[in-house]
């Protein structure tokens, strides 16, 4: 189960950020009783496709690569490198979404900008 929560997983983020089709990805993806624990998003299913709708508009050129997807039981973990231009640094994300029924039930985030002028010589990747 583990394998096809990371494939759910993935192909939502693909098909909401890089397809440019959050509201299909949520109607697709999204259990009807989703929980949502971005404070910057509403909260339910619709609420969460209107955020994504509006965020992705603002950024037609928006990239989303994939570092890392680990899975842990019932929750999947991904570690992605978010562009919103091709010519941006952009933000390491980390999404954590738990399952329920196959579908996602719970979803967390964590977002960091890619500075600049890195205190240290490591990648964030």
């Amino acid at each position: 189960m583990s394998e096809a929560n990371k494939k759910t997983v993935q192909d939502f983020l693909n098909l909401a950020f890089n397809d440019k089709r959050p509201e299909e990805a949520v109607a697709a993806y999204l259990h009807p009783d989703y929980v949502q624990h971005n404070p910057h998003a509403p909260a339910g299913r619709a609420g969460s496709g209107e955020f994504l709708s509006g965020f992705v508009g603002q950024f037609p050129l928006l990239r989303l690569e994939f570092k890392r997807v680990l899975a842990d039981g019932d929750h999947v973990i991904t570690h992605c490198h978010m562009r919103p231009t091709p010519d941006s640094r952009g933000s390491a994300v980390i999404d954590i979404v738990r399952f329920q029924d196959g579908k996602i039930i719970e979803h967390w985030d964590v977002v960091q900008d890619i500075p600049e002028h890195p205190a240290n010589p490591n990648t964030m990747f």
